[in-house]
């Protein structure tokens, strides 16, 4: 306790409670060309829908091989658990679909938010643009629309049809039309328009007249008229409850009192539709994907929750599919009769809600800014999927720092054995904490011309990929069925293996072997993509080569569980070199608890304390058969503490999978004791 220079009670606690923590051990890792999705930035995936919904279906367009083999190596993995880290990255031709003023705009670069929140001050040529590179991009169209736009009538063509898609995407609140036109046989989902004739009462389904609202035998009248009143029910009704969207101002809540609160700033509300107008993300041409109600066109607006309601930070925090340019300035040219502040933008990330008045968009020149993304000359999104080695290794090196991503199982993908040394030389062999998931190149194992010729080829692959009892390399691509472009593809099956080891983590422990009967099976298969006989496999099980087999009745199994450590040791299995990972990645963990503290017998024992119950849960595991810890005066010399050091020697037995089974049967005379021949 501290010196007391006058009488007092001092309270001190010590936190004597430290433990052996549990860490991760089935965390994937991958990096490769995908159609969509963020650019070099590291995203986690739970699910296939997950991988969908971030980085696009895998249609392989121009034949893009790359894309499906990364889709599928990721979405095979996922088949097994439910923890993917995945780093997309694309080529230098790569672009982002955008569109300008007028239909204009010059397709750009935006990798991830990073990149456009460094961008912004450049993209000056563009209005919208798509989140991320790619010809996926150009599927996007966006306009925006503000009370002007909402109330112009006369329109016609373009304009008109694009005014309905708007009044169609925003709901009222429910009320009598409403309930009326429900009670008259309308059902809510299935129309496409509804309008309602505030004069005759009758109420009109698009273009056909299906009935009186009062349900009276009355006269029925034939289209909206100019008393008509948009109430706006399709299938996305309930999207937003609007009270009235024609006010021209933002208002401060979205709740029921929507438009009690106006700021007294002009003209600053707008609306903005995305759309799937080629139907490439939806599969549904024209489906409005994403609407933003209520936005502002000023830099500095605020939502209720203090939150910015800016369209610019609205588009980047919220929107799946497009950015802001400062194209969106959007200054006009045209003149805008009666408005005083014609020159002011539409949006501006320069222009705050204080003393400014906004520009309508009420010509019908300027009515619905934005448009198709791609579709103008020079605008269209680009894929680059063909992705070089130094490409590739970019997008693994996301995975490189321990201290900045946790990563266990690091799979290469593409079956290159240049990417996969990369791997284990680089990533898996210097953190010491994950391991090296690779598959052979292509051409060695699909459809090879014999056994013999495709052991050869394995050898090549294996000789390349160098030892390390930090990687694992399986011996067959597979045949699977790709659902997104129906038909079947091979695929590396570097993730079926990832995969196996993180399920036996979930079922077992990381110190189970993951091969074999009980624990090998892999899922989605039609066949392997050739069938090594017994012979093949002694030579590929000599190199560190994992085969897979299919034995009768069993379907395709993973018949090895060897690391590629050439020299023969325990670490050349899979469950020894993993059980060490735990062992030390949860140990190390512990014994930060003793950095800066004295180095003396009170905290060598505590860490022995710490230690052994730890040990003995994982010998009790079955994952070791003994163990020992030694911290005590005999390693830490009076050399190691006065040179700041402390040392803990930590002695293991690990336990052993079984690769090899002999039995023998004997035979023996009926008038012979077993006890005689027996041992």
């Amino acid at each position: 306790m501290p010196f007391q220079v006058s009488p007092g009670i001092v309270v001190t606690e010590r936190d004597l409670t430290t433990v052996v923590p549990n860490v991760a051990t089935s965390i994937g890792a991958i990096a490769g060309a995908f159609r969509w999705g963020p650019v070099l930035e590291r995203m986690t995936m739970t699910t296939e829908n997950d991988l969908v919904r971030v980085f696009g279906e895998p249609k392989d367009k121009n034949g893009s091989v790359e894309v499906v083999e990364s889709f599928y190596v990721s979405a095979n993995y996922l088949a097994y658990t439910n923890n993917l880290i995945v780093v997309r990255n694309v080529g230098t031709s790569a672009r982002n679909a955008v569109t300008g003023d007028n239909d204009n705009g010059t397709s750009t670069v935006v990798h991830n938010i990073t990149d456009y929140d460094s961008d912004i001050p450049s993209l000056t040529d563009q209005l919208f643009i798509a989140k991320y590179p790619g010809d996926l991009g150009n599927s996007l169209k966006v306009h925006a629309i503000d009370g002007a736009g909402w109330d112009a009538t006369g329109l016609t063509g373009a304009d008109a049809a694009l005014q309905k898609i708007f009044k169609a995407s925003f709901d009222r609140r429910p009320g009598t039309s409403q309930d009326v036109a429900r009670a008259n046989g309308w059902d809510g989902v299935t129309t496409d328009i509804l309008i309602v004739t505030a004069a005759a009462g009758a109420y009109v389904v698009g273009s056909t007249i299906t009935g009186s609202i009062s349900g009276a035998t009355g006269a029925v009248v034939a289209g909206g008229g100019a008393n008509s009143t948009w109430v706006a029910y399709t299938p996305l009704s309930g999207k937003f409850v609007v009270e009235d969207i024609t006010d021209g101002t933002t208002v401060k809540a979205t709740t029921s009192s929507l438009k009690d609160q106006p700021y007294t700033q002009n003209n600053d509300e707008m609306h903005v539709l995305v759309i799937d107008e080629d139907g490439l993300f939806t599969n549904e041409p024209g489906e409005v994907m994403e609407s933003f109600a209520f936005v502002s066109k000023a830099n500095d607006a605020k939502k209720v929750d203090g939150s910015s309601n800016y369209i610019g930070n609205v588009l980047r925090n919220e929107s799946s599919f497009v950015w802001l340019g400062v194209g969106g300035q959007l200054t006009a040219t045209s003149t805008d009769s009666g408005n005083a502040h014609n020159a002011a933008p539409y949006a501006d990330a320069n222009q705050s809600k204080e003393g400014n008045v906004f520009k309508s968009m009420n010509a019908a020149a300027t009515l619905f800014p934005g448009g198709s993304l791609g579709d103008s000359v020079g605008s269209a999104g680009i894929d680059d999927n063909s992705l070089t080695n130094a490409e590739l290794i970019a997008g693994f090196d996301m995975f490189k720092e321990p201290e900045v991503v946790d990563v266990t199982l690091v799979m290469a993908g593409c079956g290159d054995t240049t990417i996969g040394r990369y791997i284990i030389d680089n990533i898996t062999s210097v953190r010491k904490d994950c391991i090296a998931l690779v598959s052979p190149n292509r051409a060695s194992v699909v459809v090879p011309p014999s056994n013999s010729a495709a052991v050869a080829a394995l050898e090549v692959d294996n000789t390349a990929l160098g030892s390390s009892s930090y990687a694992v390399m399986d011996g067959a691509w597979k045949y699977q069925y790709d659902r997104y472009n129906d038909k079947f593809v091979y695929v590396p099956c570097n993730g079926d293996i990832a995969g196996l080891c993180a399920r036996t983590d979930y079922t077992h422990d990381a110190w189970w072997s993951p091969a074999g009967y009980n624990r090998g099976t892999i899922k989605n298969i039609v066949k392997l993509s050739w069938e090594p006989n017994k012979a093949n496999r002694d030579v590929m099980y000599q190199l560190g080569i994992n085969p897979l087999i299919t034995p009768k009745g069993a379907g395709v199994l993973l018949f090895g569980d060897k690391t590629m450590q050439v020299i023969p040791s325990a670490f050349d299995r899979i469950n020894v070199r993993r059980l060490f990972i735990v062992l030390e990645k949860a140990i190390a963990i512990a014994a930060k608890a003793m950095l800066f503290e004295f180095n003396d017998e009170f905290t060598r024992a505590q860490f022995v304390n710490i230690v052994s119950p730890f040990l003995r849960d994982v010998q009790g595991r079955r994952g070791i058969t003994d163990f020992k810890v030694v911290c005590d005066s005999s390693n830490n010399t009076g050399q190691v503490i006065d040179t700041n050091n402390f040392v803990g020697d930590i002695y293991i037995k690990p336990a052993r999978s079984i690769n090899f089974i002999q039995l023998n049967f004997i035979a023996a005379r009926t008038d012979v004791s077993f006890s005689e021949i027996g041992g």
